[in-house]
């Protein structure tokens, strides 16, 4: 039988901003279960006391709270950032797919120079410096180019350790960039480097918030 702290927590668990706004202190418990009390009652099927909701909710919290303290973001190294940058998205294609390698080949990677290729079920993206860019179009011409965009940045977030396996960390850092309403273009992921691609407008305030949140967990001061 589901109890109103399962359903609570079921609804909470889908609801990351929900969860943001409580880590942060920044929500009324008693708004919160006038929000989400209709839910609560269509999934219990009958009616649910409202100071019910609100105890629920205050165990969900400390739960939270618990939970936060078990992951230390000490795993920065570095942050990079790299500024005209364009990125071209073309539909999959063996031929696409040969000529993209050959200009991979082609391209001086030194000095600071980025080349990135996905290649997904339907589409192959390319990430590149906007020097490149002509070169890339010529030699996709006969190709179907599906958007270009320009004028990006790439932040880099290196890590000093592997942290592949360690569950959360990508949560951790792309919440903070949603929390700022930064529109994120597109992530690539190694063992040890996130790349995210941004919009020029958004470059700094994207750096400055993965810069504060890497200087404070070097200082152990931040825990999630």
């Amino acid at each position: 039988m589901v109890t109103i702290s399962q359903a609570v927590k079921d609804i909470l668990d889908n609801q990351v901003f929900y969860q943001e706004a409580i880590i942060n202190g920044i929500v009324s418990f008693n708004k919160l279960a006038r929000n989400i009390k209709d839910d609560i009652e269509k999934d219990l099927g009958k009616k649910v006391k409202f100071n019910a909701i609100v105890m629920a909710l205050r165990r969900y919290a400390e739960q939270l709270e618990d939970k936060q303290h078990k992951i230390s973001l000490n795993y920065f190294r570095e942050i990079l950032l790299k500024t005209d940058i364009c990125y071209i998205i073309v539909e999959e294609s063996t031929t696409a797919l040969d000529k993209i390698q050959s200009l991979y080949h082609k391209t001086e990677l030194r000095h600071g120079r980025f080349f990135n290729i996905v290649h997904s079920n339907y589409e192959i993206n390319i990430i590149t410096n906007q020097v490149y860019k002509e070169n890339a179009l010529d030699s996709l011409m006969d190709e179907n180019v599906l958007r270009v965009i320009d004028d990006l940045v790439v932040v880099s977030l290196l890590y000093s350790k592997d942290y592949l396996m360690i569950p959360g960390v990508l949560y951790n850092v792309l919440r903070f960039l949603s929390w700022e309403n930064i529109n994120i273009i597109s992530i690539t992921v190694t063992s040890q480097e996130l790349n995210i691609l941004v919009e020029r407008k958004d470059a700094m305030r994207c750096y400055n918030v993965l810069e504060k949140l890497a200087q404070t967990s070097k200082n152990r001061k931040l825990e999630l």
